[in-house]
């Protein structure tokens, strides 16, 4: 450990040092990145931050290794650098380098350097190609905010790192990727939003090509006797966050009709600061995912596959949500949409836009979830192995009555955006109604011999917290852009109970607001949270926004109120060029009474 410390620390200072003076040679040559409509950054920011990290990890590399170790790791790190240092200085063609990455790919593969999740040798290999090329790509194309590529580079190669190296020792792949730690984590200092330098495509595809290959030895080394499942999961889901944003941009811009590599402002970065988030946060959450799938992907690496299944699979679930929402954002003008969708066919776009096949589809691995973790809990070590047959027999019939439950009780007919308190509340129904339905007809069948009442119970608590939270996540999203979004600034005068439909025909209206709270006369609601805005205070508090400019527009809802006060408010808002309206609650009858 002190060994891949020390390695690490000289990538740190070596970078430290470097890459401000490529940042001047950069300037000084011309070699700067100029803001374009598709791309993020908005004042011309010098490239080649990718020379500082590749002579920081490859010189001292060369210098305290023999060449013989972990030689193709360098040579084709240097041979990549080379191909996006080009693309850089002269620009190079989308096929030009795809093609060069799938001949270096083909070289590490020649080398034997094989992922190892299937038995055919032929297909592993093609995967291996696959991999390597993907991987490459998608670090490249994760380079389009300050510090998030070189943030995730960092979070996937100690998570590499921890995962391996207990078992495998100190090897020198592990060194490789210390020193790219190191360098990385250098480069950032100078690359956090506000970026004053860029990675480059030099950068981002040398880092991306080292982490893929070494994620594959380190992965070899440590594997022996290891669970297939468990070496094909854990690489996955170290590097989820950057396979989640190809796959959403691929997808989303064959949707339109865009070629997969043409730029554009619709990764998921850009979407989450198109909610509302700033770009310093955009970038954290994204970390934030990347930790935490880098964490359940060590796990998954050292612990029981049973016990980091769940965990796993509720994570790749949750990605699944996030990329279902994010999909719906607006990125794209409706110019740069072309007539008819793009290149995916009328039958998946179709079967895709089914929302309802999705939310089945969903809440059917949430039932599988739910179940097999209540049998984790249940019972461990020999005693789970004993009952597994049980467990086997039973999971069609919890999925099959389970699933007509939740039809049954009218689960399917609720909006996820809008998910209330009585949508729980047919949950509950559903998923007890679904469980008594199953313990019926195992003890009809078994005699409930062999199987617990525990596990049931359990399962119930579980199913119930699992569907309610996937409904609620959106509801939760959908209210924190509201919260976030810019707009008119509004307050509402009266946090009566007539408040939820205010702020639902407000905030989805075809004007943007941003909500701001509420007044309301009654000192008892003052310094409270109302459908989650805060009551500000009383007409005094409403007053003092007015003039201070803090509003742009007050909304009356308030059902009692005198004439001097409304007509004082309306003084007021014209005196301060502030617009005022009153919500006005109607029945207009259609066909009288005979």
């Amino acid at each position: 450990m002190t060994l891949l410390a020390t390695y690490g620390l000289i990538g740190l200072v070596l970078a430290l040092g470097l890459t401000p003076l490529c940042r001047r040679l950069a300037v000084r040559l011309g070699y700067v990145a100029r803001p374009k409509e598709d791309r993020w950054h908005k004042k011309p920011t010098a490239l080649l931050g990718g020379i500082a990290i590749f002579l920081s990890v490859a010189v001292p590399f060369v210098i305290l290794q023999p060449l013989d170790q972990a030689w193709l790791l360098v040579a084709g790190g240097a041979a990549v650098f080379a191909l996006g240092l080009v693309d850089d200085l002269r620009s190079v063609t989308p096929t030009t380098k795809l093609a060069a990455q799938i001949a270096l790919a083909s070289t590490f593969v020649f080398f034997d350097y094989r992922l190892g999740w299937l038995e055919s040798l032929t297909l592993d290999a093609l995967l291996t190609f696959v991999w390597i090329v993907g991987i490459t790509n998608a670090l490249n194309l994760l380079d389009n905010m300050d510090g998030l590529c070189g943030g995730i580079t960092v979070i996937a190669a100690l998570a590499l790192l921890a995962g391996t190296v207990p078992q495998t020792g100190v090897t020198p792949t592990a060194l490789y990727l210390a020193l790219l730690t190191g360098a990385t984590c250098g480069f950032l200092v100078y690359n956090i939003h506000p970026a004053s330098i860029f990675l480059g495509d030099a950068g981002s595809l040398f880092v991306g090509l080292t982490i893929a290959a070494a994620s594959i030895d380190l992965s070899q080394q440590s594997a022996v006797g290891s669970n297939v499942l468990a070496v094909m999961a854990a690489p996955v889901l170290v590097l989820l966050i950057p396979i989640f944003d190809t796959t959403l941009v691929t997808v989303s811009r064959l949707w339109v009709g865009r070629r997969p590599s043409q730029g554009g402002r619709d990764h998921s970065s850009h979407r989450l600061v198109a909610i509302g988030l700033p770009e310093r946060t955009a970038v954290a959450v994204l970390w934030g995912l990347a930790t935490l799938s880098a964490v359940i992907g060590w796990t998954v690496g050292q612990t029981d596959i049973g016990w980091s299944g769940p965990p796993a699979a509720l994570l790749v679930l949750g990605m699944i949500l996030l990329a279902i929402y994010l999909s719906q954002v607006r990125v794209y003008d409706p110019d740069q949409i072309k007539p008819g969708g793009g290149k995916i066919t009328p039958f998946v776009i179709d079967f895709m836009y089914k929302r309802r096949v999705a939310e089945v589809l969903l809440d059917l691995c949430l039932v599988a979830i739910a179940y097999y973790a209540a049998y984790r809990l249940r019972f461990e070590g020999a005693q789970y192995r004993s009952n597994f047959q049980g467990f086997l027999n039973a999971l069609p019939i919890v999925l099959g009555v389970q699933m007509v439950a939740l039809v049954g009780m009218g689960v399917y007919r609720a909006v996820w955006h809008r998910f209330s308190l009585m949508d729980g509340v047919a949950i509950v129904k559903a998923v007890m109604v679904g469980t008594a339905g199953i313990a019926g007809i195992i003890f009809a069948a078994y005699r409930f011999v062999g199987y617990s009442r525990g596990v049931f119970i359990t399962y119930t608590a579980l199913a119930t917290l699992l569907l309610m939270s996937a409904r609620a996540s959106f509801r939760l999203m959908g209210e924190f852009v509201r919260r976030r979004r810019d707009g008119r600034r509004l307050i509402v005068y009266g946090a009566g109970d007539n408040v939820p439909m205010v702020v639902s025909a407000l905030l989805d209206g075809p004007i943007a607001y941003r909500m701001v709270g509420f007044v309301d006369d009654d000192p008892r609601r003052h310094r409270t949270s109302v459908h989650g805005y805060p009551v500000l205070g009383g007409y005094d508090t409403l007053t003092a926004l007015i003039t201070t400019g803090a509003v742009d527009h007050v909304v009356i809802s308030a059902r009692m109120l005198s004439v001097d006060r409304q007509h004082d408010l309306e003084r007021l808002c014209t005196e301060h060029g502030k617009t005022l309206s009153r919500l006005h609650v109607e029945f207009q009858s259609l066909i009288a009474a005979s």
